[in-house]
C-alpha cells in the first residue's frame, strides 16, 4: 500500500484499487477498439472513443461521490463505467442505435454512442433521488455545449446550500446541504470556444463548486494546438485566473495524462476544494493520445508526423500504468497478462451480446412482415413481384426497422387495386409498426407526466367591479412577488434584474424584499445565464432566467437548441430541465431593440413552449401555467406594453393560460386575422377602422406558438369568414409562414376559403430606428387595413372599390 497525503486527506493505493482501476482501463481500451471496427463492418454508422484517456478518467470518477455530477462530453466512458453507471453491453447497444432502454438507458437508440444519460426521472416522469446517483447529464456533441449548464448545476449547490428554505424536504432528492460537486470535461481544442471561456469567467465569478478538466491532446481533430490557444496551453493562458489568498478565482492544476498518481492527486485536491468550499479548479490533463485518431470518419496517420505517431505510443497512458503497477510491486506480470486478456474476452462478449440483442429485437417484426407478404404474394396477381421484395427483405443482411417499412409499403402499392385478408393484415402491420417506431424513434418531446402543461386547465382572470387600472409592470410585479414568496424553488437571474427591478421595473423591490438568492444581478454574459438556469431546473428548482432583449437570444441559442429543446427526447423522457425564459420584444425602436425573430425560434426550438403573450395580466396567466407544469418554455413579453394599463385581476395569482388554446379577441363575419404578442393593439386597431367602411373581421391571438391551437379553434374561425389573414412582426416566411401551415396544411382549412390567405409580415430587413422607421419597417394598422380592404375588394369589387 502507498500513501500520498493530500491537505486533511490521504489518498491509499491498496492493490485491489490500483487492479480494479487497471482492468477497467483495459477493458475501456479494448472497447474503443472495437468500436472502430464496428464502424469499418458496417453495423454501426458513426464511433467515437475515449482511448487515451482512460486513467484520467479513473481518476475524476474516483474523486465522485454520490449525487455528484458529470457534464461531460463524447469521450467520457471509462468515467461512467467507473462509477456502475453503463455497462459495456449497453455502450455498445448504443453504438448500434438500439432504440430501447432496455438495452441503452440513457437514450433509447436515439444518440451516437458515448452520450451518457442518468436517468432522473421515473416511469410517470418525477423525479427519483439524485443523491444517491452518479449523475450523467444528458451528453451532447456540440463542442463545449456540455459547459454552460455545468454552471447551473454547480451553482445549484450554491443555492442548497445557502438558501434556508431550500433545506429539507424540497432538497430531499437533490441536495445534502450543497455538498454535490459539478465534474465537467473537453477537449483543449473546443476551449477556444467563446461559451468555454465565458463560463470560466462565470465560474470565478460566482464561486461554485465545478472541477472542469481539460483533455489535451494537442489536436482538434487535425489541427494543432498552435493554432487554437494562446501559449500553446489553456492552462498558461488562463494563469490569470488563478486565485490568490487575497484574491477569489479558479484554482489551476496541470498534471499528465499518464501520471497516475498526480492525476489521483489532483482530481481529489480540486474535488475537496469544491465540495467544501465552493471553489472551482481546472485541471489541465496533458499529453493526452489517442490511439486511433479523433474518431472512426477518418485516420491520423494523414496529418500527424511520425514523431508524433510515436508518442501515441511512447506516452499510452496505460503502458505507464501497467509499468508504474509493476515497479510498486502491486501485480506480477503474469497477474497483468491474465487481466489483458480477460479485458479482451469482456469486450468481444460485450459486443457480440449488444449486436445480437439489436438483432434480436428487429426479427420479429421482420419475420411477421415476411409472412403476410408470402400470403399475400400467394393470392395477388403481382404476386412474383411481391415475392421478390419479400426474398430482398430475407437475405438484407444487418436488417433495420425501416428495411421491413419499406418493403411493406412497396408491396401494397402493387396491391392498390386488390383487396383480400393478407393485404389487409399487412395495413394492419403497417399501422402497429407506425405506433412503434413513433415511440421508438419520435416520443417525449414533451413531459407525459401528470405535471405536464397540457394538463392544465383555463382560469380566467377576474375582476372586481371597480377593480384598478394599473401598469402592465405591476401586474407581473405582483405575481413574481406571490411566486417567490410561495415557492422557495423559484429565483430570477439576469442582467439589471435586482438592485433596480430590471429595465422595466417589473422586479422593483422585489431583490430587497426576497434578497439576492432570489433575485440575482449577473453580468453580460446570457450564454451562462441561460446556463445557469438549465443546470438548476436540472436539479429540482425554479429558475426564471432573463434574456433582457429577444434580440440578444442568439447569444445562447446554441445552448437553447442544443441542449435545453432537445433535452428530454434524446433521454426519451429520462430528464428534464423545466427552466423559464422571460424576455420582451416585437416593436420598439431600432434594429436592436425591436426583434421579433419568430422563424428562428420556431425552428430551432421545438421541445420548448413558446409564448407570446399580447399583455402582462396574459404573460402572468402564461407564467403560473409553467410554474405549475415540468417543461421548458420562452415567454416573449411584449416591449411597448409595461406602461400600458391594464386592469388588475382579483385572481391574478390563480390565473392560469392553457397553452396551445387561441383567444378570440373580437368576433366578425368577413374575414379571420391570426395574430398574437404586439400585433393584437394593432389588428384591433386596424379591426375598428374596417367597421367603418362595412368590414367586420374576426381577430383570433393564438397566445402560444408551441404549442398551436391544439383544439383547431382558428378553422372554427375561418369556416365562418372563409378568408384567412396571418400577421405577425417577423420577416416574410418566418411566423406567418409557420403559422399559414398550421392552419391551411395541417388544420386543411384550405376547404373553407373564398379567397386566397394573405401573410402581413415586416419588411426583409431590421426595423429602422425612429417613429418613421418603425411605421415604415413593421406592420402597422394601415398595412393591416389595406390588406383586408383588398381581400374584401377582390371579392365585392362594387361594394368595395380601390382606394388609391
Amino acid at each position: 500500500m502507498l500513501e500520498n497525503e493530500l491537505l486533511s486527506e490521504t489518498i491509499l493505493f491498496k492493490k485491489e484499487s490500483v487492479i480494479e482501476d487497471y482492468r477497467l482501463a483495459r477493458i475501456s481500451r479494448e472497447c474503443s477498439l472495437l468500436v472502430r471496427k464496428e464502424v469499418f463492418a458496417g453495423r454501426a454508422k458513426f464511433g467515437i472513443y475515449g482511448d487515451g484517456k482512460e486513467l484520467a478518467q479513473i481518476a475524476l470518477a474516483r474523486a465522485m461521490k454520490a449525487g455528484d455530477f458529470i457534464s461531460g462530453y463524447y469521450r467520457d466512458q471509462t468515467i461512467v463505467a467507473a462509477v456502475g453507471d453503463l455497462t459495456w453491453q449497453q455502450y455498445f447497444a448504443q453504438l448500434y442505435g438500439h432504440p430501447d432502454k432496455a438495452h441503452d438507458p440513457h437514450t433509447g437508440g436515439r444518440t451516437m454512442n458515448n452520450h451518457h444519460a442518468t436517468q432522473w426521472l421515473d416511469a410517470n416522469g418525477h423525479w427519483v433521488d439524485q443523491t444517491k446517483l452518479f449523475n450523467s447529464v444528458a451528453g451532447i456533441s456540440s463542442t463545449a455545449g456540455q459547459i454552460p449548464r455545468a454552471i447551473g448545476i454547480a451553482y445549484a449547490s450554491k443555492l442548497y446550500r445557502n438558501v434556508p428554505e431550500l433545506q429539507g424536504e424540497i432538497a430531499e432528492k437533490f441536495s445534502k446541504q450543497g455538498n454535490e460537486v459539478c465534474f465537467s470535461t473537453i477537449g483543449d481544442a473546443s476551449t477556444s470556444e467563446g461559451m468555454f471561456l465565458e463560463c470560466i469567467n462565470t465560474a470565478g465569478v460566482l464561486q461554485i463548486p465545478l472541477v472542469m478538466a481539460v483533455w489535451d491532446d494537442g489536436y482538434g481533430i487535425s489541427v494543432p494546438t498552435q493554432y487554437q490557444t494562446t501559449k500553446h496551453s489553456i492552462s498558461k493562458a488562463l494563469a490569470g485566473y488563478q486565485r490568490t489568498d487575497d484574491e477569489a478565482g479558479l484554482e489551476i492544476i496541470s498534471v499528465k495524462a499518464y501520471d497516475y498518481v498526480g492525476l489521483m492527486e489532483a482530481f481529489h485536491k480540486a474535488a475537496q476544494l469544491a465540495r467544501e468550499n465552493h471553489i472551482p479548479s481546472l485541471i489541465h490533463v496533458e499529453e493526452v493520445t489517442q490511439q486511433q485518431g479523433h474518431s472512426a470518419s477518418g485516420s491520423h496517420e494523414r496529418y500527424k508526423s511520425p514523431e508524433r505517431l510515436q508518442f501515441e505510443i511512447d506516452f499510452d497512458c496505460n503502458t505507464h500504468f501497467r509499468k508504474w503497477i509493476l515497479d510498486n510491486d502491486f501485480a506480477t506480470e503474469e497477474e497483468l497478462l491474465t487481466i489483458d486478456q480477460e479485458a479482451v474476452k469482456i469486450a468481444r462478449k460485450s459486443q457480440k451480446d449488444a449486436w445480437q440483442a439489436y438483432m434480436d429485437s428487429i426479427k420479429p417484426e421482420k419475420e411477421d412482415a415476411l409472412s403476410l407478404m408470402n400470403q399475400a404474394a400467394a393470392e395477388s396477381k403481382n404476386g412474383a413481384t411481391i415475392k421478390q421484395i419479400a426474398e430482398e427483405l430475407r437475405k438484407t443482411m444487418n436488417p433495420i426497422h425501416r428495411d421491413s417499412v419499406v418493403a411493406v409499403k412497396k408491396a401494397l402499392r402493387l396491391l392498390r387495386f386488390e383487396n383480400f385478408p393478407a393485404k389487409r393484415g399487412l395495413i394492419e402491420w403497417l399501422e402497429k409498426s407506425k405506433e412503434a417506431n413513433f415511440d421508438r424513434f419520435n416520443s417525449f418531446q414533451f413531459s407525459t407526466s401528470d405535471k405536464s402543461a397540457f394538463n392544465i386547465s383555463a382560469q380566467p382572470a377576474i375582476y372586481d367591479e371597480d377593480a384598478p387600472m394599473v401598469d402592465g409592470r405591476e401586474v407581473l410585479n405582483k405575481n413574481f412577488d406571490h411566486w417567490l414568496a410561495t415557492d422557495p424553488r423559484v429565483f430570477i437571474i439576469g442582467e439589471d434584474v435586482g438592485k433596480i427591478g430590471d429595465v422595466n421595473q417589473t422586479l422593483a423591490g422585489l431583490q430587497d424584499k426576497f434578497g439576492e438568492w432570489r433575485i440575482t444581478d449577473t453580468g453580460i454574459r446570457e450564454m451562462t445565464i441561460v446556463g445557469q438556469g438549465i443546470g438548476a431546473a436540472m436539479r429540482g428548482l425554479r429558475p426564471i432566467v432573463e434574456i433582457q432583449y429577444l434580440d440578444y437570444i442568439f447569444y445562447p441559442f446554441a445552448t437553447l437548441s442544443d441542449d435545453l429543446a432537445c433535452l428530454h427526447y434524446r433521454t426519451k423522457g429520462g430528464q428534464k430541465s423545466p427552466m423559464i425564459v422571460r424576455t420582451r420584444g416585437h416593436r420598439l425602436e431600432g434594429i436592436w431593440h425591436s426583434g421579433s425573430p419568430m422563424g428562428v425560434l420556431l425552428n430551432g426550438l421545438r421541445g420548448v413552449h413558446l409564448c407570446v403573450p399580447r399583455n402582462m395580466t396574459q404573460a402572468a396567466g402564461m407564467y403560473n401555467t409553467l410554474l405549475n407544469s415540468d417543461d421548458p418554455a420562452v415567454v416573449i413579453e411584449c416591449l411597448n406594453g409595461y406602461r400600458l394599463k391594464e386592469k388588475l385581476p382579483s385572481n391574478l395569482h390563480d390565473t392560469r393560460v392553457p397553452l396551445g388554446v387561441p383567444d378570440i379577441l373580437r368576433e366578425g363575419s368577413d374575414v379571420t386575422i391570426v395574430t398574437y404578442g404586439s400585433m393584437c393593439r394593432i389588428v384591433m386597431e386596424a379591426a375598428t377602422q374596417l367597421t367603418q367602411v362595412g368590414i367586420e373581421v374576426e381577430v383570433v391571438d393564438i397566445q402560444t406558438l408551441l404549442p398551436f391551437d391544439l383544439g383547431h379553434k382558428i378553422v372554427a374561425s375561418i369556416k365562418k369568414t372563409n378568408r384567412v389573414i396571418f400577421a405577425d412582426e417577423d420577416m416574410p416566411g418566418g411566423g406567418t409562414g409557420y403559422m399559414m401551415e398550421e392552419v391551411l396544411d395541417k388544420q386543411n382549412a384550405y376547404r373553407w376559403l373564398d379567397s386566397k390567405p394573405v401573410c402581413i409580415a415586416a419588411q426583409p430587413h431590421r426595423p429602422a430606428y425612429t417613429s418613421d422607421g418603425d411605421y415604415f419597417s413593421k406592420p402597422n394598422a394601415d398595412t393591416v387595413f389595406d390588406a383586408v380592404y383588398e381581400m374584401m375588394s377582390e371579392a365585392q369589387p362594387s361594394r368595395f372599390p380601390d382606394l388609391y
